[in-house]
């Protein structure tokens, strides 16, 4: 039927109701801003072991109440309790907290050759160590990672080379990438350490996509991948998780609520509305939400994921509740944005502290072992740092040939890359420079 050209109007731009309230938005606003005092008693921190352990087979669908729990072990005295305590030798606590303290200095050393001008950026992961570490150390080394930016203690833990690490940082002609990736950004088969992207969450296809590889070749390795909060706004996050609960791949989803992604704080992500680890819901995944400054709770939830994984029972998404204790990265100021306060305020303390008090606690470390460690750690990280800086650090300009340009990009270099390269040679040699000069 046709419409008259004024009804067309009306229909088009209707008038409000009178007796409607206008519409508005909600805009997310972080509860502390600079200069505010902090008070975090409003997060809800449950007690030590008072979490159930499901079994390993239990359908996802039954998870809804571990979605909005938090696993800890730890409790204030520093005691292991309750069923996710996963009694660990005394041994490998102390490897636990070797790494953590490992990567901690590493993180302190690598930050103050940025501020020197040796490299152009770095990030550190303070008050985060033990979401890698403990993790580390509860998959298997065969085990495929996926990291985020902020896993280096993943490489800590696995022993790789913190020579290696640096070379990469400084982009000198030791790094085994040849400058093509931003600092930070490592990429180390050999330890089960898929290379890093600036792209936020492509590591959640790829890790998808790793496992069910290695699903349908009948293999035993599984894939572990992190992100953070902010991140899985991301359809990367989204597809990942449809891919795998539809195939049920061995994946486990790691993601890091460290309250805030860059400068924009958590709410904008999702988390006024829910947990992160609710997103495993309507996937039909199995999700656990954790106390990531627990070492414990974090080897824990993911040595039972892998085993779900191992066993065909599907994925896992693990939120680890954290906290950011410092700057984004090295191009960020923290103090535009948030309290001052709240780094030592975060109610569930620092991972490092809380492991050795553990240790302390059940007679196994003392105060006069760990200041001796962290020294001799300072001492190991200060040492590599002087052997990578042997090979030349990034503010002395280029130090790979310009010939490894088309280098590591293509298993076989097309054919349009070998055309600038023999145009790149030949404009080389008719300048009279030679093709490696730096």
């Amino acid at each position: 039927m046709a419409v008259d050209a004024p009804d067309l109007k009306l229909l088009l731009n209707p008038k409000p109701s009178s007796n409607l309230k206008p519409l508005s938005l909600h805009v997310p606003e972080p509860r502390f801003r600079p200069g505010d005092a902090v008070d975090f008693t409003a997060v809800d921190v449950p007690p030590a072991g008072s979490v159930r352990r499901p079994d390993i087979a239990e359908p996802a669908a039954d998870f809804t109440d571990l979605s909005y729990s938090l696993v800890r072990v730890l409790d204030d005295a520093g005691q292991a309790t309750g069923p996710w305590n996963p009694r660990l030798s005394p041994d490998m606590l102390r490897a636990m907290l070797r790494s953590m303290a490992m990567t901690r200095a590493f993180d302190e050393r690598m930050f103050r050759a940025q501020r020197q001008g040796k490299t152009s950026f770095y990030m550190k992961c303070t008050g985060e160590e033990a979401v890698a570490v403990a993790a580390a150390h509860a998959l298997d080394r065969e085990d495929m990672c996926f990291p985020s930016y902020r896993q280096q203690g993943l490489l800590i833990a696995r022993d790789w080379s913190m020579v290696d690490m640096m070379n990469q940082i400084y982009s000198n002609r030791g790094d085994r990438l040849q400058g093509k990736q931003l600092p930070i950004m490592y990429s180390v088969r050999e330890a089960g350490f898929f290379s890093i992207s600036g792209n936020l969450t492509t590591q959640y296809p790829q890790a998808v996509g790793w496992a069910m590889a290695s699903a349908a070749k009948g293999d035993t390795r599984i894939a572990a991948t992190w992100c953070g909060e902010g991140s899985t706004a991301e359809g990367d996050f989204h597809s990942a998780l449809t891919f795998a609960t539809v195939y049920r791949a061995p994946v486990i989803f790691n993601v890091v609520n460290n309250q805030w992604a860059i400068s924009s704080f958590s709410g904008f992500a999702g988390a006024e509305a829910t947990t992160f680890a609710a997103r495993a819901v309507g996937y039909g995944i199995a999700g656990l939400r954790i106390d990531g400054n627990d070492a414990l709770a974090v080897y824990a939830a993911t040595s039972w994921a892998a085993e779900r994984a191992r066993t065909g029972a599907g994925p896992t998404l693990i939120e680890h509740f954290t906290y950011r204790a410092e700057g984004h990265s090295t191009s960020d100021d923290p103090t535009q944005y948030r309290s001052a306060g709240e780094p030592n305020a975060w109610p569930l303390g620092d991972p490092i502290r809380r492991l050795k008090d553990h240790l302390i606690a059940i007679g196994e470390w003392d105060e006069e072992r760990h200041a001796a460690q962290d020294k001799a750690l300072a001492e190991q990280v200060r040492a590599a740092q002087k052997e990578a800086e042997a090979n030349g650090i990034l503010g002395h300009g280029l130090h790979q040939p310009l010939a490894s340009l088309f280098d590591g990009v293509f298993e076989e270099m097309p054919w349009h890359l070998r055309e600038q390269q023999a145009q790149m040679m030949a404009e080389e040699a008719a300048s009279g420079r030679p093709w490696d000069a730096k």
